[in-house]
């Protein structure tokens, strides 16, 4: 049973990470946002997160959040899909993070009730408990955003796109290079991981799985440098130079340049409400 459970955990884990990266047909998809310039898209989603990062309303944010999600329906996202992506790992670990701020240890002001622990009395303040939410709630509508650009725009358009706004070269070409490989040692390691069990069984010495892993790793890092040198060849064979390819030239038409309008107009009313 607990064999099972481990196998079920591991390849629960890679299939989430396969999932979560890779999920191309959401950009292939004719949604709202993917019909969008890809440089108009991210422009317009990089000034979000920006007045997401900077005002201290939370209403505001609310807002901005559920005009995320808004923008997920009409992109034709499935909701389960992204809210699991979204509310997973990061905004988790921010909420850990922001759990000191409650106390009045950290964040003195007024007293909203008090938490005994033995001999010990933790205050939770007022003042903790907005600085607490105000900085979960950013963490969570700027990684909203920033999955849903990722997941209604094709990889190496927003690759492209990040070049234009002059991102170094040497990044997008790691990027770009680390996208693949990611999905390529996915597959390793699974495979690596059926091909050990359908060997070893479900019973096995400690010592004998240290060996086993060990070599594994080995192996693993051998066939990863020998990849390595056989795609830069291969690349360089092809007329690589560093830059992204896309076959397709962008283009702004009316409807892009309409977004860009009511983004600015959502902005402004944003910066007026805040001052």
């Amino acid at each position: 049973m607990k064999n099972n459970f481990i196998q079920r955990t591991f390849l629960g884990v890679l299939s989430f990470l396969k999932d979560s990266l890779f999920a191309e047909e959401y950009a292939l998809k004719k949604g709202f946002l993917q019909s969008l310039d890809p440089r108009i898209k991210t422009l317009t989603f990089v000034l979000f997160i920006i007045v997401v990062l900077l005002t201290k309303n939370i209403n505001t944010i609310l807002c901005l959040y559920f005009l995320c999600i808004f923008l997920a329906g009409v992109s034709k996202i499935n909701l389960g899909f992204f809210l699991k992506r979204t509310w997973l790992f990061i905004p988790l670990f921010s909420l850990f993070i922001a759990l000191p701020a409650l106390f009045n240890v950290f964040t003195p002001g007024e007293s909203l009730f008090a938490l005994q622990f033995g001999s010990f009395t933790f205050v939770i303040t007022r003042p903790g408990v907005f600085a607490a939410l105000l900085f979960v709630l950013r963490v969570l509508t700027s990684v909203s955003f920033v999955v849903l650009l990722g997941i209604t725009t094709k990889h190496f358009e927003l690759l492209k796109v990040l070049r234009i706004f002059g991102l170094p070269q040497v990044f997008t070409m790691v990027l770009g290079i680390c996208y693949r490989y990611i999905y390529l040692f996915i597959g390793i390691i699974e495979n690596t991981y059926l091909t050990m069990k359908s060997r070893t069984g479900n019973v096995m010495h400690y010592k004998r799985g240290q060996h086993i892993v060990a070599w594994n790793i080995a192996s693993l890092w051998l066939r990863s440098y020998q990849l390595n040198e056989d795609v830069y060849r291969a690349m360089l064979s092809r007329g690589y130079s560093g830059e992204p390819v896309v076959l397709n030239s962008f283009k702004a038409r009316l409807r892009d340049w309409l977004w860009l309008v009511l983004v600015m107009v959502i902005i402004v009313i944003v910066i007026a409400s805040e001052r």
